[in-house]
């Protein structure tokens, strides 16, 4: 008998079997409502209860991902001490390898002084295959650095000799490629990482601790993270299991792209305690292109030298919010030294591109095209105004610019008294005093003489030999002219004064005083 009561439902079978007992008996229609009524309030029994379901398995998309993922094995001939002599270290093998127990054994009985020749150096680490029809493998850069030989390994056991295509140290990516020939490759693709949202699932393949193929899950646990590895850091964070040799291993989106490079990990202990870390593919996509075509990067260069917005910067030159990169300096011969840009400027947009703080700027600039002509958003003088400027290239002016960047640290004591400003002497800048604190003919401004100890200016560590060549984004050549400016700050209720201060050699940085 099937009984059909529109909205209506059983909460159990044991209530069903109640009410056809009782209708079968000929009971009344209200002794039938009372007598279901109770079955209805009954507990229902455990056996009967349905059972909370898990997440949806990933077993079919791990399934087809899984032949995609290698294996990275590198080898590195060490030699002891005088060449051939000397304890073997022992190999950069993950702490729980299947491994670790022969090693442990075997360079465990070394003894210093005994001679040892030379020896083998095993690495492990994970990749993924890009371009099956090319052999193109992707991994880390610290997982192949300093190695004489790299092996992939693939899912079914076989192994392929591999050559180094192109490295980057900057963004710690590498390129390999194997014989496509020798194996049946399978290729994953990158996916859009900018899309990515907290809370994402995600799934992690790789080789921890020498166990190749080990399938994580995970959630993104956070995104745009920077933990200092690099001037680049723009990395994924997420609780699925790394370990040590997931380095170079794919971090995957439900749909079976790859949306980053797992990299890094925190952790005390060297295992996984759910905060892992992976180069997202819209940075790391460009990088192993290039890789692939040049066998090099080749980035977008502005030539300036930047340091944060702070809130007192901010205030000093009437921005609302403290957002952009403030200009510290231009260096010669770079792509704005016509002056298109200038120090003091604050930039808060670069082609097309926000940049909310001072590490945004050279990610973007970077990852632009060499030569290409982009419209610069700067804040100049407390308005916005935008600039083109055609980009130059990074890695033909890296020693330029390091060299461009160091600054004398000497000191001399020798005072010349004048104006005294927020606990500042100031003197004059001439011949006597270029020579006296060995400053460079190229500077122009006015000479810090001397600083008070313990006043605003030595806290903001401003010394003797400093020279303040604007403030507030206007020039100023004489110590009256400095005195000056300070009292305009003060009548315009201004809380701080932004100086741009040059060292002896040139180096320009800035640094805001308070008024009050």
């Amino acid at each position: 008998m099937v009984l059909n009561t529109g909205r209506t439902s059983f909460r159990s079978t044991t209530a069903a079997a109640a009410l056809i007992a009782l209708v079968a008996a000929g009971a009344t229609p209200l002794s039938v409502n009372h007598a279901f009524a109770q079955a209805q309030a009954a507990p229902v029994p455990n056996s009967l209860q349905p059972r909370a379901q898990g997440p949806a398995s990933v077993a079919d998309l791990a399934e087809g991902l899984l032949d995609a993922v290698v294996n990275i094995s590198t080898s590195q001939t060490v030699k002891g001490q005088d060449g051939e002599s000397g304890p073997v270290p022992m190999p950069k093998v993950p702490e729980g390898s299947p491994f670790q127990e022969f090693f442990d054994e075997y360079f465990g009985k070394q003894k210093p002084g005994q001679n040892n020749p030379s020896h083998q150096v095993q690495s492990l680490g994970s990749g993924f295959v890009v371009d099956a029809a090319q052999g193109i493998v992707v991994t880390n850069n610290h997982v192949i650095a300093d190695a004489d030989e790299i092996e992939v390994n693939f899912n079914d056991g076989s192994k392929l000799k591999a050559e180094l295509v192109g490295k980057d140290t900057k963004t710690d990516l590498a390129v390999l490629k194997v014989d496509p020939k020798k194996h049946k490759l399978v290729a994953v693709k990158f996916g859009d990482s900018a899309k990515t949202r907290i809370g994402d699932w995600v799934m992690a393949i790789g080789n921890p601790f020498g166990l190749g193929g080990t399938v994580t899950l995970g959630i993104v646990s956070a995104r745009n993270r920077d933990i200092n590895s690099g001037p680049y850091d723009n990395f994924i964070q997420t609780d699925a299991a790394i370990n040590r040799g997931n380095s170079g291993g794919p971090l995957f989106d439900m749909y079976g792209e790859v949306i980053g490079i797992n990299t890094a990990i925190i952790s005390p202990t060297g295992g996984s305690i759910g905060i892992g870390f992976a180069i997202p593919a819209e940075l790391a996509s460009g990088v192993i292109a290039q890789l692939r075509e040049f066998g090099e990067t080749r980035r977008g260069w502005l030539g300036v030298r930047i340091q944060p917005v702070t809130d007192e910067i901010a205030e000093s030159l009437g921005m609302p919010s403290s957002k952009g990169a403030l200009v510290a300096g231009i260096i010669d011969g770079g792509p704005v030294a016509d002056g298109s840009i200038l120090a003091g400027d604050v930039i808060t947009r670069f082609d097309g591109r926000d940049v909310n703080n001072v590490k945004d700027l050279p990610r973007v600039v970077a990852e632009s095209p060499v030569g290409k002509e982009v419209d610069v958003v700067v804040i100049r003088k407390g308005k916005e105004q935008t600039v083109k400027v055609k980009l130059g290239r990074l890695e033909d002016t890296d020693q330029q610019a390091k060299k461009d960047d160091q600054s004398s640290q000497g000191e001399d004591n020798n005072a010349l008294h004048g104006v005294d400003v927020l606990g500042m002497t100031l003197g004059s800048l001439d011949d006597d005093s270029r020579k006296s604190f060995g400053i460079a003919k190229e500077v122009q401004g006015v000479l810090v003489t001397e600083v008070q100890k313990d006043s605003i200016a030595a806290n903001k560590r401003i010394e003797a030999g400093d020279v303040i060549v604007d403030i507030a984004q206007e020039t100023v050549s004489t110590p009256e002219d400095v005195a000056a400016r300070i009292e305009k700050l003060r009548d315009e209720g201004r809380k701080n004064a932004l100086l741009m201060l040059a060292s002896k050699t040139g180096e320009l940085r800035f640094v805001t005083l308070q008024m009050n």
